[in-house]
């Protein structure tokens, strides 16, 4: 078994491995692989100057099965300041996610005296002075994509606690055999994180699964850790919501949404 998220088997396929699994399924892969897989794929789409990414939306339309997935992957607004990508996930021919990514162009802007000082938020101690998270509840059981495929550090929260949650998140091993991880793949890959790291209801009596992820960025992280602030908000009709402000160690990069479905076990 390679120690990848994905084997590439031809140029618009690939076959998840183990260190690509959920924990509601497992025979169906963790959101934060999928995003990273669609975030790498995405980025890599030619375009007439330098773009960075500002947005990446994913859908999450059935479970995504351990088994091999087509990629397709197309500009569908081409620009030379922004542009929109879109890419699809199938297994066995059918639609299992969805994905579209924002680009703008690339342009040093240097902005004026005090506008990045009024506009900072506090940053979280760095992912060295933070303990490891605690793994989850009891046997983490077969190889699995949130205690295998990532290492977190624990700011505020745990596994197995309630409530908001501040933690350092790093990819272990790459997105796809042989290929180097890009620093987007990084915030991808920790970004759907957020509804399980600040559970608001106890995983061994709820379940709370999000059918999408939506990542804005203004800038990339610096090195291998990104930071998610996250906190659920649980409504009383079956549905809640989980947002993240997202930080490396040198400030803020950006925020995360969630939408969440909620269900009794």
């Amino acid at each position: 078994m390679i120690e990848a998220l994905f084997e590439r088997v031809a140029q618009d396929r690939v076959l998840p491995t183990p260190f690509s699994r959920g924990p509601w399924s497992a025979g169906a892969l963790h959101g934060g692989a999928v995003a990273a897989l669609f975030a790498g794929e995405l980025e890599a789409l030619p375009a007439p100057d330098a773009m960075q990414p500002a947005r990446l939306t994913v859908e999450l339309v059935r479970p995504v099965p351990l088994t091999t997935l087509e990629i397709r992957t197309r500009v569908v607004r081409p620009g030379r300041k922004i542009d929109l990508a879109e890419a699809e996930l199938l297994a066995g021919g059918k639609v299992v996610a969805l994905a579209r990514l924002l680009r703008i162009r690339v342009q040093a802007l240097p902005l004026p005296p005090g506008v990045a000082e009024r506009t900072a938020d506090p940053v979280p101690p760095p992912p060295e002075d933070a303990p490891p998270l605690p793994g989850p509840l009891g046997d983490p059981g077969p190889i699995a994509y949130h205690w295998a495929a990532t290492e977190h550090r624990q700011v505020k929260g745990s596994w197995d606690g309630l409530g908001r949650a501040t933690d350092w998140i790093r990819l272990r091993v790459p997105v796809v055999g042989g290929a180097e991880i890009s620093p987007f793949q990084r915030v991808a890959a920790a970004a759907d994180f957020a509804n399980g790291i600040s559970a608001e209801l106890p995983f061994t009596e709820w379940l709370f699964l999000n059918p999408d992820l939506s990542i804005h960025l203004q800038r990339q992280p610096v090195d291998e850790w990104v930071c998610l602030d996250a906190r659920t908000l649980p409504g009383e009709s079956g549905a809640a919501t989980t947002e993240s402000a997202l930080f490396d160690r040198k400030g803020r990069i950006g925020r995360t949404m969630q939408s969440v479905l909620l269900e009794q076990r």
